[in-house]
């Protein structure tokens, strides 16, 4: 009787223990990113736009192009959408800006401040600040911080560090960024007379630091270099942000530019992106990268969400891919997925160029 019932219970404990096996959730698969391929932000009038970045800033046109049609509805989000897009070259780095001839999004939010979630910047990395701080003022470029501001020495990792924001004529957030020897990237330091020498990286605000690196770093494959926190009268007039204290952390791929996270430790009071955020709404920014498991993120996952429904083949050779997909982080920053790019070469005339 007792042999029986063991064998019962040995039976029942392996059935269950199958039971609890088969619905255990499937590992997260990672989609290993191999490069940061561009930081691109929506404008309003792409004329306006290059004037500004190509005088007041000096970023060089690589291309110039007009997209429509199904595939790109697909891939953005757009219901007939039409767009100018233009790649800028600044150093080693790309800024793409897309207008949307139609259908027109939303305006920045007015009131739109550093610690509400939909901010994001790119870091354009300044040789002298107070040359550069000069020509952003002479170009009319305006304040986002009260003015530039040297991190205290007390911050081992900031400390001596440069930093001014302004906005651009969409009021987009925009940093420069001074290293001094020691800090940042080697290739800041290197000896020339540009005064303007690329992008650093991109910061965008979270509201969870460790729920976002479950997308950028475990579903990514991102790494972690960096961290820390700051805070003080500095960091404030900086983000321009009263009673600031902020948990910054740095990821990278293999190649271009990095991936900042601001966590507003304080105030706790910054506004969640809008759900209703569309690639054509001037406070949309996308980040591109670039990996060989695109499939991957079509995987169910609640570290982001789809907005393009499936894998989108375009006809984007001059923008350097052929298949992409844009998916939106639990904070709502886009982030558009491209092919690895080993086949593909950027060609002008895929597109025909815009006539604007």
């Amino acid at each position: 009787m007792r042999s029986g019932m063991r064998r019962g219970l040995l039976v029942l404990a392996i059935l269950l223990g199958v039971v609890l096996v088969a619905t255990l959730p499937a590992a997260e698969p990672t989609v290993h990113v191999t490069a940061v391929d561009s930081v691109g932000m929506t404008v309003q009038d792409m004329d306006r736009a290059l004037a500004f970045y190509t005088g007041v800033l000096p970023f060089v046109k690589e291309y110039d192009v007009e997209v429509a049609g199904r595939p790109w509805e697909q891939l953005e989000g757009v219901f007939g959408a039409r767009a100018r897009v233009v790649g800028l070259r600044l150093g080693d780095e790309r800024l793409e800006l897309t207008d949307y001839l139609a259908p027109e999004g939303r305006p920045m939010p007015a009131d739109s401040r550093g610690n509400d979630r939909w901010f994001q910047h790119v870091a354009i990395i300044v040789r002298d600040m107070p040359a550069a701080y000069a020509r952003l003022v002479a170009g009319g470029a305006r304040h986002a911080s009260t003015g530039p501001q040297r991190l205290p020495d007390w911050n081992p990792g900031a400390g001596g560090i440069e930093a001014f924001y302004f906005r651009d004529p969409d009021d987009h957030f925009l940093e420069v960024l001074h290293f001094p020897p020691g800090k940042g990237d080697p290739k800041w330091q290197r000896p020339g007379s540009d005064l303007f020498l690329g992008i650093d990286h991109t910061a965008i605000v979270v509201d969870d630091t460790e729920a976002a690196l479950a997308f950028y770093r475990d579903t990514a494959g991102l790494a972690v270099v960096g961290g820390g926190e700051n805070y003080g009268p500095e960091q404030e007039h900086l983000n321009n942000v009263f009673g600031v204290r902020l948990r910054i952390t740095t990821l990278r791929a293999a190649s271009g530019p990095g991936v900042e996270l601001l966590e507003y430790r304080a105030p706790r009071d910054g506004r969640p992106t809008p759900i209703d955020l569309k690639a054509n709404d001037v406070a949309h920014w996308q980040i591109t990268m670039r990996t060989p498991d695109l499939a991957a993120l079509l995987a169910p996952s609640r570290h982001f969400a789809l907005v393009s429904p499936d894998v989108t083949a375009v006809d984007a050779r001059a923008l350097g891919f052929a298949r992409g997909l844009l998916v939106r982080d639990r904070d709502g920053h886009a982030v558009r997925v491209v092919d690895g790019g080993d086949d593909i070469t950027r060609h002008d005339a895929a597109i025909p160029p815009s006539k604007h």
